[in-house]
């Protein structure tokens, strides 16, 4: 799923507050996310190294809330299966032209 929300490292992401991931975050924050661009004859890609954490605060929730996302949530916003993972980026790897650069965030 694309990200809801990108500011400067932390990327925002929606989801159900039942499914595995929340599970998974909770027993280890880590995680990654990548990002790639595939042209006709280049590809960029950039694999992001952080920590995961789950917001259920209803600021956060409703910030990052879209009205097609009551096909999903039919209790709207207020839905208790409706949470948001906000991502904060660590280190990131750039790739292109097979050079690979690692950068601190």
């Amino acid at each position: 799923m694309p990200p809801r929300k990108i500011d400067g490292n932390e990327i925002y992401f929606s989801t159900n507050t039942s499914s595995n991931k929340i599970k998974q975050y909770t027993d280890n924050d880590k995680a990654c996310v990548y990002f790639y661009k595939r042209g006709k004859f280049k590809y960029q890609g950039v694999s992001i190294t952080g920590e995961m954490q789950i917001c259920t605060d209803q600021a956060t929730k409703d910030e990052i809330w879209r009205f097609s996302d009551r096909l999903f949530y039919k209790q709207g916003v207020t839905d208790p299966d409706y949470c948001v993972l906000k991502f904060k980026g660590k280190t990131a790897e750039y790739y292109c032209d097979l050079k690979t650069e690692t950068v601190e965030l």
